[in-house]
């Protein structure tokens, strides 16, 4: 097999190239598809790159390599990534704060990269034949950004399984708004009932061999790939800046984005703290301080696209990190509860003129309680994951203003919605996919 072979986090799966992986999203023993080495990046070329698409020709070179997505790399990261991803300056604070706003796509959420850059590397993998289908759970923003990057691609449909009453409403307007080739299941249960369900319809050879699965999460390598290139964009630009390496707090739920971070590190990019901000969901937090891990269901919280009790891509972070001591070395992370979630946004809208989603901001309460010593005379970015105007209904009492909606929103939010409800058992999402 030439190129870069991918491995499953299991270990009981045979290596595949890149373009299986992307196309099978999940490998076939249940684990997560991870290179079997990091490749090297030559960084020689990016001094003065700024945009996102340049940064990714360099950054996943080695990924692609020998793959036969390697020619088309670059057109797939121009179509996918040509969206702004500012790191701007927390004007009103004294030591050095940014936020990386991810905010700015189709969907207003980070989630619009991933999606995005994982819809074009498909449709140039898709032969013709039987359409995929495309299995994607959601607590809250993925979803919106997956049914947005595969709505109306002839050769794909996208089945969307989200927990009833446990997304914000705009959310939820996302989810169900688009029709045609994107179908919306209202799961009676939380998150990681509708994680389960998915990766239990993978496993199951009988559903596997009447529709082409394939998996838009956050377990799909191709989700994560376009991610560590905002990361590198803006490190690289910080360091440029500041000429210090930042840190990054980064709001956390299923750990796609924050492992996202990890593998930019890892390749090189100048990262230098990795800080995991949760929400009342502790299973990370716990797992860093005991040393044991041990997922439980989740908890609704206010920040309801990280309530996830059971995150996937803990089994990467534990592949390329083996050990408790390493994965503390790598990161750490805090947790915070719904009433200091209002009070930071609260805060931070009089203090900096900064209107957070509430996502946003626990990683801002993160940032708060750094000691002086941390913070001084060190870039600090808040990764902001999600506009406030999807969490309108939260945010806007506490700020006592309205939120502008952005114009891409604007537009979803005037669409019917369309959603089947369905209890969380396979027997009922297997009848819901015929």
């Amino acid at each position: 097999m030439s190129g870069l072979q991918f491995v499953s986090t299991r270990g009981a799966a045979p290596p595949v190239t890149l373009s299986a992986a992307i196309a099978q999203g999940l490998a076939p023993d249940g684990g997560l598809y991870v290179p079997a080495r990091l490749p090297s990046v030559d960084r020689s070329g990016l001094a003065h790159a700024t945009s996102l698409p340049r940064i990714a020709r360099t950054a996943l070179a080695g990924f692609f390599a020998g793959d036969r997505l390697q020619p088309m790399l670059g057109e797939i990261a121009d179509a996918a990534l040509d969206l702004p991803a500012p790191t701007t300056s927390v004007e009103a604070c004294r030591d050095p704060l940014f936020a990386l706003e991810l905010h700015h796509g189709p969907t207003a959420a980070f989630k619009d990269f991933g999606a995005r850059f994982l819809a074009e590397s498909l449709q140039r993998l898709h032969s013709g034949g039987e359409p995929l289908t495309i299995l994607v759970a959601t607590s809250g923003d993925t979803g919106g950004a997956v049914a947005a990057a595969f709505h109306r691609r002839p050769w794909v449909r996208v089945v969307i399984l989200y927990p009833a009453g446990l997304v914000s409403p705009r959310q939820e307007q996302q989810l169900t708004c688009w029709g045609d080739n994107v179908a919306a299941l209202r799961v009676a249960g939380t998150f990681d009932d509708c994680q389960r369900l998915v990766k239990d319809a993978f496993g199951a050879a009988d559903l596997r061999s009447r529709h082409r699965f394939s998996s838009a999460n956050s377990i799909n390598v191709g989700r994560l790939l376009p991610q560590m290139v905002y990361y590198a964009a803006s490190s690289l630009d910080l360091e440029r800046r500041t000429r210090a390496k930042p840190s990054y707090i980064i709001p956390a739920g299923n750990l796609g984005n924050a492992f996202a971070a990890l593998w930019a590190r890892a390749l090189g990019f100048p990262i230098a703290r990795i800080v995991l901000a949760h929400n009342l969901n502790r299973t990370v937090p716990d797992f860093l301080q005991t040393g044991t891990w041990r997922p439980r269901s989740s908890v609704a919280t206010l920040a309801s696209a990280m309530d996830v009790g059971n995150p996937s891509n803990m089994e990467r972070v534990r592949a390329l990190y083996p050990s408790i001591g390493e994965i503390r070395e790598q990161m750490s992370a805090d947790s915070i509860d719904d009433a200091t979630i209002r009070s930071r946004i609260g805060e931070d809208f009089v203090n900096y003129g900064r209107i957070w989603c509430p996502h946003t901001a626990t990683a801002a309460e993160v940032y708060s309680r750094l000691t002086a010593a941390e913070r001084a005379g060190r870039p600090w970015v808040v990764v902001a994951t999600a506009h406030p105007a999807k969490f309108n209904e939260i945010v806007e009492p506490i700020i006592g203003r309205q939120v502008t909606v952005p114009p891409s929103l604007a537009r979803l939010l005037e669409l019917p919605q369309h959603a089947v409800d369905l209890p969380p058992t396979l027997e009922a999402l297997a009848a819901a996919l015929e």
